[in-house]
């Protein structure tokens, strides 16, 4: 089957998956002992998961993508290990590795992704694309430069999802998502998700998430699998509409640049499948005063953070990142309205 069938098709006899949240089992019955190790409806969602990545076994679920990200970190790493991390990657990443991690002995190095990774670190952080800036990383490159140097390749592929890119196949070591966004896509979700192309990186951060307590309830597995059966028609639609909008906002006069792989980015073009997803930011022209507008003066469109859910959201992110990005950045996340609906309440806005 294809990947936008085996999307929609549960296995078994039940057309919607089955929500079990026993947290403890008869171990004579059958082969679960306690929610902490794995239960039915947490492990169809990760069984999903692993074969949308393309690894050799399950993903692993987590409480939400930040818990997934401290996980990874602190099961494959010890202390004394660099982390290469993008300038222009998701802000809360960097803060973690700057503050809580770094107490543990792990050290940030802020590179620049579209270039090679700095000398003498144990991983090559990845986003693909990066959030909020928008580039993209020669990820063949950085794999075959990284493992020369005995280094692992970590790839948040939030923003492209599995219908449009499975860093696994390209020889990443670890692909993690915060499936809070796409992957659930209805903004009522809190998850994050890990998939691996080793069966000793895998074991090790089961063995971790289990001893730390870092796990996923049913209930948000459960609306995982169902966001799941949508997550191809979701993805075609949003990347569609933002690719369509960015090309819009890029000849307005009121906007001096917009951030897009769909704008003629030839890395972006050679990896991605299908479309450039559903997020693009931009720099409105005016200062700040005007960015702050523009938040003000949408009425279709909301005001809120976060992305990947089926209605659009915009908010300048100068207020949680601060200096990392311009003050005038938008970020938009592009959702399943029409799209001149959408056009119309950004015209106005920018006016």
């Amino acid at each position: 089957m294809k990947r936008e069938t085996r999307l929609v098709h549960t296995p078994g006899h039940e057309l919607v998956p089955p929500l079990s949240r026993a947290t403890t089992y008869d171990r004579a019955e059958g082969p679960y002992l306690y929610q902490r190790n794995a239960s039915p409806t947490v492990e169809e969602a990760e069984r999903l998961l692993g074969e949308l990545e393309g690894g050799p076994g399950p993903a692993l679920l987590f409480p939400s993508g930040m818990g997934a990200v401290t996980s990874v970190l602190l099961a494959l790493l010890a202390p004394g290990a660099r982390v290469a991390f993008p300038h222009d990657a998701y802000y809360g990443v960097a803060v973690l590795l700057q503050t809580e991690l770094a107490r543990w002995g792990l050290e940030l190095v802020s590179f620049d992704q579209t270039g090679p990774a700095p000398d003498g670190v144990d991983v090559v952080w990845l986003e693909t694309p990066s959030n909020p800036l928008l580039s993209f990383p020669d990820l063949d490159a950085h794999v075959e430069a990284a493992h020369a140097a005995g280094a692992r390749v970590v790839v948040d592929s939030t923003a492209a999802t599995p219908v449009l890119l499975r860093p696994l196949e390209h020889g990443a070591d670890v692909v993690v998502h915060s499936a809070t966004k796409y992957l659930s896509g209805h903004s009522d979700t809190l998850l994050g998700a890990a998939a691996c192309a080793a069966d000793r990186d895998r074991e090790r951060i089961y063995e971790f998430r289990t001893r730390s307590g870092i796990v996923a309830a049913p209930d948000p597995a459960w609306l995982l699998l169902r966001g799941l059966r949508t997550l191809a028609v979701r993805v075609a639609r949003q990347s569609a509409s933002a690719l369509e909008l960015a090309r819009r906002l890029d000849a307005h006069p009121a906007v001096e640049r917009v951030f897009y792989p769909g704008l003629g980015d030839a890395t972006a073009a050679r990896y991605l499948d299908g479309g450039f997803g559903g997020l693009l930011s931009f720099l409105a022209a005016g200062g700040a005063d005007a960015a702050a507008r523009v938040e003000q003066r949408v009425r279709t469109i909301r005001n809120a953070t976060s992305l990947g859910g089926v209605e659009t959201l915009l908010e300048t992110r100068h207020r949680y990142e601060g200096d990392r990005v311009p003050e005038t950045l938008v970020r938009l996340a592009v959702g399943l309205e029409d799209v001149d609906d959408l056009w119309d309440d950004l015209a106005q806005a920018l006016a």
